[in-house]
């Protein structure tokens, strides 16, 4: 048997549930209003600076590349020759 809803139909609600519901909205209201003052106030915050880069600054880090790898090519060079003279020492010893 279906039930009919009309102008006659009651339900019945708890004040238990009712307050829960006006908590409910009051919370999500609140955040609502504080969430919109945070992007406001963001708004007005002052945009940081563009970071610039200065030609000598550039010029001293392309330096400083360019030292790491010739000391990098000098150390493979070094290794190199410190292979040979191993491969040279096993190769006596055979």
């Amino acid at each position: 048997m279906a039930k009919e809803l009309n102008e006659d139909t009651g339900f019945k609600v708890s004040i238990k549930t009712l307050a829960g519901i006006a908590v409910a909205i009051a919370t999500v209201v609140g955040m609502w209003f504080a969430l919109q003052a945070d992007i406001q106030e963001a708004k007005e915050l002052p945009k940081p600076p563009e970071p610039e880069v200065t030609r000598m600054e550039f010029d001293m880090k392309d330096q400083i590349v360019r030292q790491t790898i010739m000391t990098t090519q000098e150390d493979v060079k070094e290794l190199k020759e410190d292979m040979d003279r191993i491969e040279e020492k096993i190769d006596q010893l055979r």
